[in-house]
């Protein structure tokens, strides 16, 4: 486990590694929530490909004057820890003894019960606690707490012959104790979709060796301007030496869900680092609507129509 910072660590969420004990109850030996200045690419088995990747830009980033907005990610061990502790591993084992994938209605029966399983259990106290005294550090004591994202990060997203990411989900605009544990609930409880359990069915892996960590970041305002995604390679060709960024206005989520046209971008690395111009293309995209927090507190997000003068200017 790496460190970026000096950090001061809750020494009895410290632990070597889980145990159970004669009770059958699991003893708690490892962290059940790190900070993204603790994580980085070596910690995938334990936080997750995505929440991985956020300690490392994190880490490198914010040196370089990228302001990367600071968080905190729960641990397979805390996912496990959950399992363990409610009784819900025995439980979801009985529950898909008989699963038959190919069956659609009979997929969907045996995902639904073990979602209302999840949704149903009560979250251990110890981890409720590591949760919320986390979130209230995030928060600096606020009252009422700030928003935050909460995404899902499974400890296999991206494999040589299987790609997890995207199965499980994502929450913005999240705040408050009481939602917060709610959603992260949520999350778990995403790691058994129907879509989820064909797929790993169909790869033959056991739903158990899969753990899934949550990641809880600070929210960016990103509904009041532009958002996008950045990838380090052109992602058609395979080139190494450009850049594609897909951007559109409001929150990202239209954008990785594939529902909404963005704004294309292709940058040019070589006169990027020498200072020149380094666009060499740039498509507008349609860009018919954008999600912005919703205030009225039924959902946490909602989409709306972007007015026609925006949509034929660049997001960025």
């Amino acid at each position: 486990m790496k460190r970026c910072f000096a950090v001061s660590v809750d020494l009895s969420s410290i632990f070597k590694r889980n145990v159970k004990t004669g009770s059958g109850r699991m003893a708690l030996q490892e962290p059940l929530v790190l900070w993204f200045e603790e994580i980085g690419i070596a910690d995938v088995p334990s936080v997750g490909g995505k929440n991985a990747s956020l300690g490392e830009m994190y880490c490198h980033l914010n040196s370089e004057g990228i302001a990367v907005p600071n968080g905190f990610a729960t641990t397979a061990a805390a996912y496990r820890y959950f399992l363990a502790e409610t009784g819900l591993d025995q439980q979801i084992r009985e529950i898909l003894q008989d699963l038959d994938t190919s069956d659609i209605s009979n997929l969907q029966k045996h995902g639904l019960e073990v979602r209302h399983a999840i949704l149903s259990a009560e979250m251990p106290t110890a981890l409720q606690t590591e949760i919320l005294q986390a979130y209230d550090r995030l928060s600096e004591a606020l009252p009422g707490g700030i928003d935050v994202a909460v995404r899902s990060s499974a400890t296999a997203e991206d494999l040589p012959d299987a790609s997890f990411a995207g199965q499980q989900e994502s929450y913005l605009n999240v705040r408050g104790a009481a939602s917060l544990l709610e959603t992260c609930r949520r999350c778990f409880a995403s790691l058994f979709t129907d879509r989820a359990i064909s797929y790993r069915t169909e790869k033959g892996f056991d739903h158990f060796d899969i753990a899934l960590s949550i990641g809880i970041q600070r929210m960016v305002r990103s509904d009041l301007a532009s958002s996008g995604v950045m990838f380090s390679i052109d992602t058609e060709t395979g080139f190494k030496d450009a850049v594609l960024i897909n951007a559109a206005y409001g929150l990202g989520e239209n954008i990785v869900q594939g529902s909404v046209n963005p704004d294309e971008f292709y940058v040019f690395k070589p006169t990027l680092k020498q200072g020149f111009k380094p666009i060499l293309k740039k498509t507008l995209g349609s860009k018919e609507f954008k999600l912005i927090y919703d205030a009225g507190g039924g959902k946490m997000t909602r989409n709306v129509p972007v007015d026609p003068v925006d949509r034929k200017r660049f997001a960025i």
